[in-house]
């Protein structure tokens, strides 16, 4: 069995893979604080939950944009899991051809979700990633990866919103009823929700005309779920993109 391990700014994402099928998979929040014994007691314990015993593990494989964290979870998985991880990086075989002015710019995981869409669809995508950051990856059908956009994750910015006025609260991240609030809730809401899916919509179209073919839009990340619904341009969501792969990769380097 293999264990994958999506590291990001909020949340650690990971999952074990029997025979290339996904089997259980957790999140973490992500801590700059956290001991590698922390970390390593909080796996232990959720995969033994799912009846998954350290031993079964046969290999893991990382992908990281936090690099206060990476040596931390990398000692969990060697002194836990008795066994050296992978840590993906540009060199990894995503069979892509990439056109990134510096690819060491990359976050890896922008990288790992390309290479599994890719590997799936064979056509040009655009993969939006609703994380602290929503990212959008752009490529095209004949597989090279040109880049995309970043914008301030939904989350962020509910939360500056919320910092940087007197009388706005926080607010559950979730469709509201009617675009017109009638109350500053739902008002706030709406204009986070389906704003967002019209920022998200506007650079999927841009980007769609600026490469010159229509592409498939998928979408992953937390809140995914909720967004996909409300836009106009996502075709697909795929919750698990990053582990899956990171699935794909472990496979590719290990010429299995």
């Amino acid at each position: 069995m293999l264990l994958t391990i999506d590291i990001g700014n909020s949340q650690i994402a990971f999952g074990v893979f029997n025979h290339g099928n996904l089997q259980a998979s957790w999140r973490l929040a992500t801590s700059t604080t956290k001991t590698s014994d922390e970390y390593g007691a909080l796996f232990l314990s959720l995969m033994r939950e799912r009846g998954i015993q350290p031993q079964s593990l046969d290999g893991t494989i990382i992908s990281s944009v936090v690099p206060p964290v990476t040596p931390v979870i990398e000692q969990v998985i060697e002194t836990y899991f008795h066994h050296c991880p992978l840590l993906v990086n540009t060199d990894f075989p995503f069979h892509l051809t990439i056109q990134y002015a510096n690819p060491q710019e990359i976050g890896t995981d922008r990288l790992v979700n390309a290479a599994a869409a890719y590997a799936r669809y064979q056509t040009g995508l655009i993969i939006v990633d609703f994380g602290t950051a929503t990212t959008f990856c752009t490529v095209t059908q004949d597989g090279r990866y040109l880049g995309g956009a970043i914008a301030p994750g939904l989350k962020s910015s509910a939360k500056a919103l919320h910092a940087h006025t007197a009388k706005l609260p926080n607010v559950e991240l979730v469709r509201p009823k009617s675009v017109i609030g009638t109350d500053t809730v739902s008002s706030i809401q709406s204009g986070l929700i389906f704003g967002y899916s019209g920022l998200v919509d506007e650079l999927v179209t841009r980007i769609q005309e600026e490469i010159g073919q229509t592409t498939r839009v998928i979408a992953t990340g937390g809140l995914a779920p909720v967004l996909a619904p409300i836009s106009r341009t996502i075709q697909e969501v795929c919750p698990y993109l990053t582990l899956e792969g990171l699935n794909l990769l472990y496979q590719r380097v290990k010429g299995e």
